[in-house]
């Protein structure tokens, strides 16, 4: 079970059009304009200091992102990556979801030496341990245990490590 804080929205449109309501629309074009620097920045310190300085994420020393990561627009800050962990090719990470009657928003936490491959999509609210390997192409929707390897959509452990 993912871990997120849902939001109810009773009048009007849908939740997603109500979004400034949650969210400042300068902090929106600001974290956008920041996010596509780093998308296609080949140097990867210069993608962390982005990510650290700017969009406000906690990223682990070593941590390389690969090139056409897209994290979340208008929440980076509730997302943590620790030290020497690879994020794959044009991986998403998103911390909020937006829905017809309903938002919800959740932190996400991946470990230290994780293998995220690529165009992998990690939802809100889910925590990939340490050891970690998620295989290219996978949807992240629920908790990875430390040291296991995962795939697919839906996500199944493919293999855990012995401790």
């Amino acid at each position: 079970m993912r871990r997120t804080e849902r939001h109810f929205v009773e009048e009007g449109p849908n939740a997603l059009r109500q979004i400034y309501k949650t969210v400042s629309p300068w902090k929106g074009v600001k974290n956008f304009i920041f996010i596509q620097i780093a998308r296609y920045c080949p140097i990867l310190e210069m993608k962390n200091w982005i990510y650290r300085r700017i969009l406000h994420m906690k990223v682990g020393r070593d941590t390389a992102f690969g090139l056409m990561v897209m994290v979340d627009v208008f929440f980076p800050e509730k997302i943590t990556i620790g030290r020497n962990t690879v994020i794959g090719y044009n991986t998403t990470i998103l911390a909020h979801e937006y829905l017809i009657r309903e938002y919800r928003l959740g932190e996400v936490v991946i470990g230290d030496e994780v293998m995220i491959g690529a165009n992998t999509t990690i939802l809100p609210g889910v925590t990939i341990g340490d050891g970690a390997v998620v295989a290219a192409g996978s949807v992240v929707h629920r908790d990875v245990e430390a040291g296991t390897f995962v795939g697919g959509n839906p996500l199944r452990v493919i293999e855990r490590k012995s401790p």
